[in-house]
């Protein structure tokens, strides 16, 4: 009868309308870009530095009961760093054979005449003449700063052409791990980068002369001598 409704049709609508509200609803989704998990974009959190226990290589070859003027410079500047940085022992690690003892000598005595009072731990490994010439490694423990993310890597297109990262407007993963590491590779001390140092001792000598040459309503700064000769005058 044209009044009547078919029974399937009316069991239908339901289902088609929540089809097409579903296809819809997807349709939506794909003009949107996907969103991702970014990295910080304050570069200092994004590649940190780090400070470690890290070891302090130096290999010394044999060159007979004594060692040459620069390996016993090496040796010297070993050991003071070994004061200033290090922590623990000097470890020295002797190839077998007549040869390693005779250097391990020289470098206890290039130790003794820089002035360097530092305890080794002897140590022993079979060394083959296949591998080259077998050195005495000498190592200790120091705190080194080092950035913990790797340099160099690039996660995503720049260009952004693929999943459209540069809409976001944000820094490129690489974006300050160089900078970090360079200033990681320069700090004299670690310890600079977690606090900073307790404050000397006041120069009374010029407090008490800028205090009056204020007083004298003078300045108080130091008048540098400027050099104004030229560098072919100084030639001459």
């Amino acid at each position: 009868m044209p009044g009547s409704e078919n029974p399937a049709r009316k069991r239908l609508a339901p289902l088609m309308a929540s089809l097409v509200a579903g296809l819809a609803l997807a349709g939506c989704t794909t003009l949107r870009p996907t969103q991702k998990a970014f990295a910080p974009d304050e570069y200092d959190q994004r590649h940190p530095i780090k400070i470690a226990d890290t070891v302090q290589h130096l290999d010394i070859f044999d060159t007979g009961r004594q060692l040459d003027r620069r390996q016993q410079l090496d040796v010297a500047d070993f050991g003071r760093e070994y004061h200033r940085n290090g922590r623990g022992y000097i470890s020295a690690a002797v190839p077998s054979g007549p040869g390693g003892h005779h250097t391990l000598s020289a470098v206890r005595s290039a130790l003794a005449a820089a002035g360097v009072r530092a305890p080794l731990q002897v140590t022993h490994y079979q060394s083959d003449p296949h591998q080259g010439a077998a050195p005495v490694r000498l190592s200790f423990l120091k705190l080194q700063a080092k950035v913990a993310s790797e340099c160099g890597l690039w996660p995503s297109d720049l260009a952004g052409a693929k999943d459209l990262d540069t809409w976001q407007n944000r820094p490129h993963h690489n974006l300050g791990c160089a900078y970090q590491t360079m200033l990681a590779a320069q700090v004299a001390d670690p310890i600079d980068l977690i606090r900073p140092r307790t404050e000397g001792p006041v120069d009374t000598v010029k407090r008490t002369k800028d205090i009056e040459a204020l007083r004298k309503d003078q300045d108080p700064s130091t008048n540098w001598r400027k050099d104004d000769a030229k560098v072919k005058e100084a030639q001459q």
